[in-house]
């Protein structure tokens, strides 16, 4: 059993209705103390946290959950995908798990998700208090995020529904390996994104998975807002080598929310969690 498969069998498929349709939507808990909901990015999956959970289990109970159409979640494949829902889908676990208070942690495509929560938080409409935000590597300024080409090929509506069956594990490993920092090994993590991405035929609904790119485009005003006017406190964990959201992202960060703690990590790229897991461990437990 691969280190993924353990991650499956140690969570449960939780029902949860989405837009009136019931979902089964995987979730990985574990620990005990204050909440701390943990939400992957964009193309893999809870696993991501894999790394780091246990040491955080130690002082906190985690939620980690799969966004819907990511990971051991449901995949329907004739679905508009959209980041609101994603919120909707937290909310919902938040509800089927009577959370009232989380520290809520955000790496690559949840920040955007972590942005539309601090926005309903804004509007008095979010039943869960956020004690405090964590986010990682993310296009929370969508004007200066750099989608990699199979992202910006996906968003083509001609081009982008013929390219996931094309998808096998060597291609997406080539395709992910530019957002790993030189001298990492990434080969494990990225044979167990791929499982994530591919398991139920995933790799089918990449290009409809893909329109978060768009959600963030529609929706900047609302999400920079929230973001930068919020009265949650946040701090950033930031591999500075990441191509898509690295240091051109933390200068933007750290111009527009100068009080805001930045950790810069040198000598990493766009997946902190899985690159160095105990400082980004040490971030998030504050020492």
């Amino acid at each position: 059993m691969t280190g993924i498969e353990q991650w499956w069998s140690g969570g449960e498929r939780a029902p949860v209705e989405l837009g009136g349709v019931p979902r089964a939507i995987f979730v990985r808990r574990m620990g005990n103390g204050p909440l701390m909901t943990l939400l992957h990015g964009y193309p893999s999956s809870s696993h991501d946290w894999a790394k780091v959970a246990p040491a955080l289990a130690a002082r906190h109970r985690l939620l980690m959950p799969d966004f819907l159409g990511f990971g051991a979640s449901d995949k329907p494949a004739d679905h508009e995908y959209s980041l609101h829902e994603q919120a909707d889908l937290v909310e919902a676990l938040w509800q089927l798990d009577g959370v009232t208070e989380t520290v809520l942690v955000g790496h690559d495509y949840a920040v955007s998700v972590v942005q539309e929560l601090l926005a309903r938080r804004a509007e008095g409409v979010l039943a869960v208090d956020l004690n405090a935000v964590h986010l990682l590597n993310g296009g929370l300024y969508p004007d200066i995020h750099r989608p990699q080409p199979i992202q910006e090929a996906l968003l083509d509506p001609e081009r982008g529904p013929k390219i996931g069956p094309l998808i096998n594990e060597q291609l997406f490993v080539t395709a992910l390996a530019p957002t790993f920092a030189d001298g990492f090994d990434a080969a494990a993590d990225s044979a167990e994104i791929w499982k994530a991405t591919s398991r139920d035929g995933g790799q089918l609904i990449a290009h409809r998975l893909i329109r978060y790119i768009v959600d963030r485009a529609t929706h900047s005003e609302r999400w920079v807002s929230a973001l930068e006017t919020t009265d949650v406190a946040l701090s950033f964990v930031w591999g500075m080598l990441d191509p898509v959201s690295g240091a051109h992202m933390a200068q933007r960060i750290r111009e527009r929310l100068p009080d805001a703690p930045l950790l810069a990590l040198d000598d990493v790229s766009h997946w902190p969690a899985l690159e160095a897991p105990e400082r980004v461990t040490a971030a998030l437990l504050g020492s």
